[in-house]
């Protein structure tokens, strides 16, 4: 069983024409997608599902709400967007109208069972971008649940926010970094290439765009691919997340250093650079950024 990130498989999506459609998914367990049209007062979720009305109560909205560990904002965010769940039970109201009872918890509780709990440290998944906020990206690794990749995780290049790297609703690669007290910590970066597999994208008097990202007493620091950076001399003008481009007067692998003379200056602040990724790896043990040249090694060991 594959359980995708909500609202990123057209296939689970699912309206019916007559009730006996969804009896027939009720009884084979299907797991279904479908855009909440409205959270009530007492934040249960309310699906058309066309043929029949879906509630998911408010217990059934998500593993830990009944517990407190997730707040009711996980309900109400949800209006407007798809959102898994299974067809627990199809009843009548007083007027005859048939409704249908949906658990998307039931959903959750298995993607953790049959999915998550079963992840190594460093295996690679599939998972959407759900927030960003200054610490980190929180991402959707399986039906509605969300885990964290740290600021720190997302790239080599120094970044402020994680919204200079990524956006919202973003499908992309993430590796599993650690496994605490069923908390689950995601990383990037390694999946963005080596410096030399990055740097070997340029060459030596090519000009070139790239972001600059920070502005230190020695130079600029201007960002040409997530995982590689260059150093320009001081200008005047340049300001942090502006756009720029660059001449490439250097390449030296054994210093992991790329020398730059910033050419000209864009006043509109850069979008994030569209990501590479450089493995179709599903596990990744060691991976070493540094090339083997270099004094200086940089690497992540996982497990």
């Amino acid at each position: 069983m594959t359980y995708y990130p909500e609202g990123k498989c057209r296939l689970l999506n699912r309206r019916f024409e007559a009730l006996s459609e969804a009896r027939e998914a009720m009884r084979r367990g299907d797991i279904l997608e479908g855009r909440v049209i409205l959270c009530d007062g007492e934040h249960n979720l309310h699906i058309d599902l066309g043929a029949v009305r879906g509630i998911i109560p408010r217990c059934e909205g998500a593993v830990g709400i009944e517990e407190g560990e997730q707040k009711d904002i996980a309900l109400i965010s949800r209006v407007n967007k798809s959102v898994c769940f299974k067809i627990t039970e199809i009843a009548e109201n007083d007027v005859g109208r048939p409704t249908a009872f949906l658990s998307r918890k039931a959903v959750q509780e298995e993607c953790i069972k049959n999915y998550l709990d079963k992840l190594k440290i460093g295996d690679v998944i599939d998972a959407s971008v759900t927030h960003l906020d200054p610490f980190g990206a929180f991402i959707d690794v399986g039906a509605g649940i969300n885990a964290l990749i740290p600021i720190d995780m997302l790239c080599v290049s120094r970044i402020n926010h994680p919204r200079e790297r990524l956006t919202e609703g973003q499908k992309i690669h993430t590796v599993l970094k650690n496994r605490e007290a069923g908390k689950l910590t995601f990383s990037l970066k390694e999946l963005l290439g080596t410096w030399e597999e990055n740097a070997a994208l340029f060459s030596q008097g090519e000009t070139v765009t790239g972001v600059v990202r920070s502005i230190e007493s020695y130079g600029i620091f201007v960002e040409l691919m997530p995982n590689l950076a260059g150093l320009a001399e001081l200008q005047d003008g340049i300001s942090v997340g502006q756009e720029v481009s660059v001449y490439i007067k250097a390449i030296i692998p054994e210093k992991m250093k790329v020398k730059l003379v910033i050419v000209e200056r864009f006043d509109l602040e850069a979008e994030p650079t569209p990501l590479n990724c450089f493995t179709d790896e599903k596990h990744i043990d060691i991976w070493r950024y540094s090339p083997s040249a270099s004094p200086k090694q940089i690497s992540t060991v996982f497990g």
